[in-house]
């Protein structure tokens, strides 16, 4: 049957200039319920705006459902699958009873504990998979120690998104970039990596002042003989035979992601693949396991790629990819110019869609220009990995650890993301692209 509009149907003739409008409108609107959530939640909202460009006639039915990106709906499931049933074994338990231990309930170093290792795991494991794992920690750390777990939780996703900036591997934006661009890992390591440690630990300091004015690194216990008690008191109940199968399972899940280009296959395909086979070995109840996944985080996603993809597939992007190519005129302010403007865009629209669009304006920019134009593409992976900080539907991590700390009685507001995301985005991005300015300007490689 052959697809209209409603448009279409009261008789109003629809134009492509018509449809590139409307399907900014839609985001717009679409946005503004998000941020007014005092009034909207954010899942439906999604969802109005996803479907109500298939009603409008913005996308058609086949054309929405291609917009949504599955490797990202794949691998959300299927690590969120092997998590669970982790978490069923007691895993986490062990590991928050351990991270008690070490930090002994000082707030200050449970935030350096877990941005720090948060932000190296996630140049090497998907910052998705590291938020998945190292989340539900936390929040039972500092729930324990009767701190608010939000800022704790923000500022280990930014930390995540940080760390993941770094190599080929740790965004999907690098993911393009390497592609398109024909850069490898290695030269993500020489490139990046340095500029990203660097980063990071302004990031870490720009979390700690901010979480330190705000008063929540004070600690609500203490008595260190109170503290002392709670840490004896601690038991982990376990599963060792469940946790066995669980960690082996996540281990070969780990190591296919990093083999995922030689296998040929999307770390979405790998994900929900293992968690198949776990959810067979384990021989758990698949409907108590499928409770502790977090749907509403799923169909956010589903809804926000629909609406977006409304704009990719009228041009949206692709008109703002050719108008940042404009303003590139020569080759140091340049960096400071697409980094920039990356990050902005980034930060409000999800950045697969933008980085792709740009990476090919970029490769034809490079057939045109007399000028070196890998310090581009560098900037453009500083600025979409770095951007997604600056909301809370910037990047995928940022939304899967709201709906976690949600799940857990700690609902994340968009206003409270974007008061710590903001300044730390701005700081972060305006050091790393001035590190990578300085870079070429002084060694000009």
């Amino acid at each position: 049957m052959e697809n209209h509009s409603v448009l279409e149907v009261f008789g109003i003739h629809v134009t492509h200039d018509l449809l590139f409008t409307l399907s900014i409108l839609l985001f717009i609107g679409t946005y503004a319920m998000i941020v007014l959530e005092k009034f909207f939640h954010r899942v439906p909202a999604a969802l109005l705006g996803g479907f109500l460009a298939i009603f409008i006639g913005v996308l058609t039915p086949e054309q929405a459902w291609h917009s949504i990106d599955h490797n990202t709906i794949f691998l959300l499931l299927g690590m969120m699958v092997i998590v669970s049933i982790l978490i069923e074994s007691g895993f986490f338990s062990i590991l928050s009873l351990k991270a008690l231990q070490i930090t002994k309930g000082n707030p200050l170093k449970i935030l350096i504990v877990f941005t720090v290792l948060t932000g190296f795991l996630s140049a090497f494991l998907d910052n998705v998979t590291t938020v998945l794992f190292m989340i539900p920690i936390l929040i039972g750390l500092t729930a324990k120690l009767k701190l608010n777990p939000v800022p704790y939780v923000i500022a280990t996703v930014l930390a995540s998104n940080i760390g993941g900036t770094a190599t080929l591997i740790g965004d999907p934006p690098n993911i393009i970039i390497g592609s398109l661009g024909g850069f490898t890992f290695m030269d993500f390591i020489v490139n990046i990596a340095p500029i990203v440690i660097l980063t990071h630990i302004v990031g870490s300091i720009a979390f700690v002042l901010y979480m330190k004015i705000r008063g929540d690194l004070k600690p609500q216990m203490t008595d260190q003989k109170e503290i002392e008690k709670l840490i004896a008191q601690q038991k982990a109940e376990y599963d060792v035979v469940l946790m066995r199968k669980g960690l082996i399972v996540f281990g070969i899940t780990i190591f296919l992601f990093f083999m995922h280009h030689i296998l040929h296959l999307e770390a979405g395909t790998i994900a929900l693949f293992m968690a198949s086979i776990l959810l067979l070995w384990s021989k758990e109840d698949p409907e108590k396991i499928f409770e502790r996944v977090e749907w509403t985080t799923l169909m956010f996603f589903m809804g926000l790629f629909i609406v977006i993809g409304g704009m990719e597939h009228t041009g949206v992007f692709e008109k703002v990819a050719h108008f940042t190519s404009n303003l590139l005129q020569e080759p140091m302010s340049s960096i400071l110019i697409l980094g920039g403007l990356s990050a902005f865009i980034s930060g409000i629209v999800d950045n697969i869609p933008f980085t792709m669009a740009m990476a090919n304006v970029l490769l034809d920019f490079g057939k045109t220009t007399t000028w070196n134009t890998e310090p581009l593409w560098w900037a453009l992976a500083l600025g979409a990995c770095l951007g997604g900080n600056l909301t809370i539907i910037g990047a995928s991590a940022n939304v899967v650890a709201a709906g976690l700390a949600e799940r857990e009685g700690y609902p994340i507001k968009f206003i409270d993301f974007l008061k710590m995301g903001t300044p730390v985005t701005i700081v972060t991005v305006i050091f790393a692209l001035a590190l990578l300015y300085l870079k070429y300007a002084i060694f000009g490689v």
